[in-house]
């Protein structure tokens, strides 16, 4: 490996803002902030809501006259 082109790195902390968990990882910065993490976010938190998208099913069946 050639010396001096590489970027440093860090052993960096990341930062939830949404819920305030903290964890570390690597990076060429020393410390990451995230707006969601995989504590807080719905999708693996399992309180995602399909509630939505069965709404628009309903609207474009009823728009088309589908049954």
């Amino acid at each position: 490996m050639k010396e001096g082109i590489h970027p440093k790195y860090y052993k960096a902390k990341v930062i939830c803002t949404s819920c305030g968990a903290e964890f570390e990882t690597g990076s060429t910065l020393p410390e990451i902030r995230v707006d969601s993490c995989s504590n807080c976010h719905p999708f693996y938190t399992g309180r995602q809501r399909f509630a939505q998208a069965a709404g628009q099913v309903e609207k474009f069946n009823k728009k088309y006259g589908l049954k």
